[in-house]
């Protein structure tokens, strides 16, 4: 059972060297925090201000990004950068401004230019920045445009395939910011894998009541009933710094909670085949399938060629190790693919975010190669890489497929925000299984208390 005093742990004899070893505790204090955080004006602008421009944020993958002149758009509240890939390999970022009038130079999400050219009045910014062509330059006086205005740099750098903005330029460096060991990352090569479906939504809710609600699995047997045969709920739950965050959710086996822990249901069924198995042929029962399912994965990667597989603990071959990249993304790894969630606050409102989320897939010719089916993807899918699909976009009010749970999960989720600005609300009280919600909000507040 899940103690406050003793967490739940899923492998207990875990080395300490090994990635899905319980992490020592941290305390964060007992402290309830006003719910105006979550509906204050006040707040928000305290985080345009303190959090923000401060931190390194999830602004895209390699993938999209694989030649050069390949540029992909981030837009973060007031902000708009590009991210372009240079002609030496590297990466550059560049705010999506044009330096003479503050047009927007880039209007697509992604794409891939010689040259980026300005609407507005046709100036050229090269790959790198430089100026390159100023439209009737004789018309300027020459002292104007002398120091001839590129674009405005920021600082970018990547992990794991995963891109990374500064936008004041003042963060640590990547390496010492990301609170997560060495490796951790680098195992899943998202470098490797390809956007197969992205997705924006807009939500009437604050974007930490979304992410609260996507950073434990307290909420699965009550508003997710139907993954309790094929999902533990209890969780492990590990903090590290810098507000980084996981938990490693145990799938392919049924929760504590369902009566019946032998018969081997249609849920567990659709995963066995999923590894390539054959259901009918199984024989043991429903606690075996979780480590009859990660055999068949090494089995499969073997017979693939998929060496890196190897380094994979057999837990992340079936569960989700669902990880916070402080302060707003959390990534569902999967060694067949990873589910980026973004959490984008509105640039004005705070009662509202987006809800950002791409799907990537490692492509490999076999059948029953894919990722888990809980990501949601269409059946028409294209997995093989060969085009980049655009971002399906909705409004607020507009209903996206987002797949059964996600879409349990916008409902619940505006709830809570017209609940947390009742006068009968006084402030969350997280138990150990939100520790990871307590982790991050504490370090939002040094940031906008000046700790950091």
């Amino acid at each position: 059972m899940f103690d406050y005093k003793q967490p739940y742990v899923l492998d207990p004899e875990a080395p300490a060297d090994r990635l899905d070893a319980k992490r020592p505790p941290v305390d964060n204090g007992l402290e309830v925090v006003d719910p105006a955080r979550y509906y204050s004006r006040e707040f928000m602008d305290k985080e345009w201000k303190h959090l923000w421009p401060r931190v390194w944020l999830l602004a895209g993958v390699t993938a999209d990004v694989p030649e050069a002149g390949d540029y992909f758009r981030f837009d973060h509240g007031h902000e708009s950068i590009i991210v372009v890939r240079q002609e030496d390999g590297g990466l550059k970022a560049f705010f999506n401004v044009c330096s003479h009038r503050g047009n927007p130079i880039a209007l697509n999400e992604h794409g891939s230019v010689a040259k980026f050219t300005c609407p507005f009045h046709a100036w050229k910014f090269c790959i790198d920045g430089k100026l390159d062509c100023i439209t009737d330059e004789q018309s300027f006086h020459p002292q104007l445009v002398a120091h001839r205005p590129g674009l405005t740099e920021v600082r970018c750098d990547s992990i794991g395939g995963l891109v990374f903005v500064n936008i004041d330029g003042k963060a640590p460096e990547l390496s010492e910011w990301i609170g997560l060991p060495e490796g951790y990352l680098e195992n899943y090569r998202i470098d490797e894998m390809h956007v197969v479906r992205h997705m924006r939504t807009e939500w009437l809710a604050n974007w930490k009541t979304g992410a609260d609600a996507f950073y434990e699995t307290y909420h699965l047997p009550h508003i997710h009933p139907q993954t309790q045969g094929v999902m533990e709920d209890y969780s492990q739950y590990d903090l590290y710094p810098n507000g980084f965050q996981r938990m490693i959710v145990p799938i392919c086996t049924k929760s504590h909670r369902v009566e019946d822990q032998d018969s081997v249901d249609v849920g567990l069924q659709y995963m066995m085949m999923e590894a390539g198995m054959n259901p009918a042929e199984f024989k043991g029962t429903a606690k075996d399938v979780r480590p009859a399912v990660q055999q068949a994965k090494r089995e499969r990667a073997k017979r693939l060629g998929l060496a890196h597989y190897d380094r994979f603990t057999d837990s992340q071959l079936t569960d989700s190790w669902a990880t916070g990249i402080f302060p707003n993304t959390q990534i569902g790894l999967h060694p067949e693919g990873v589910f980026i969630m973004r959490f984008v606050p509105h640039p004005t409102d705070p009662e509202r975010f987006y809800y950002d989320n791409m799907t990537m897939v490692r492509y490999v010719e076999d059948p029953n190669y894919s990722v888990p089916g809980w990501m949601g993807l269409p059946k028409d899918t294209d997995v093989t890489g060969a085009t980049r699909p655009a971002v399906e976009s909705y409004s607020a009010g507009q209903r996206a497929d987002l797949g059964e749970v996600l879409n349990q999960d916008v409902d619940l989720v505006e709830a809570v925000q017209r609940g947390v600005k009742s006068r009968g609300f006084r402030g969350p009280l997280w138990s150990e299984q939100e520790m990871r919600l307590r982790h991050y909000h504490r370090e939002i507040d040094r940031y906008l208390n000046g700790e950091k």
